[in-house]
């Protein structure tokens, strides 16, 4: 009984010993670390569960036309900008629509939408349109600006639906101008 108390004193130092040496500026070992970190949500944050079918997310329509060729001309014929025409609100979707071309477009299109950004300067890549050599509408800026095309990539995930009407009521704008 005597060794027995002696080998759970010596078992409790090396126990102190081990928890007191620990470095909290190091990596250490976790048993279980799982139980560390645990995924954490926001109290806002989208669920990563799938939506049930037939339903719509809060605050968005559904898009109906499809990402093929057809699709593409359907949107060119079909889509017409929603957004108001009064001149004092079509002057500040203008103005977004201006800053938001240059975060996302000038690199690639230039600022006159000419097809000259600073990548093609640079020859990153090749190809890109003039905005004036294209018959282009509203409907086929957007439709592109959802979906993308052939090396432009797809903006709906950056872009609200508002803000790519604004890109595409500033691109037809500067179609105008040259």
């Amino acid at each position: 009984m005597k060794h027995f108390k002696n080998y759970i004193k010596y078992l409790l130092l090396i126990i102190l010993l081990v928890v007191g040496c620990r470095n909290k500026q190091e990596r250490n070992i976790e048993f279980m670390p799982d139980m560390y970190e645990s995924p954490a949500y926001k109290t806002y944050e989208v669920a990563p569960l799938s939506p049930p079918e037939h339903t719509v997310k809060r605050g968005e329509l559904p898009y109906s036309y499809p990402n093929t060729i057809e699709g593409y001309e359907q949107a060119k014929a079909q889509l017409h900008n929603p957004l108001a025409t009064d001149t004092l609100q079509q002057t500040q979707n203008l103005t977004n629509g201006k800053a938001l071309y240059g975060i996302y477009c000038v690199l690639c299109h230039g600022e006159k939408g000419d097809g000259k950004g600073v990548l093609v300067q640079r020859e990153k890549i090749l190809g890109v349109p003039n905005y004036k050599s294209r018959e282009l509408t509203e409907g086929s800026i957007y439709h592109v600006l959802y979906y993308g095309r052939n090396t432009m990539p797809a903006f709906a995930n950056q872009l609200s639906e508002k803000e790519r009407w604004q890109v595409a009521m500033y691109v037809e704008q500067l179609r105008d101008k040259r």
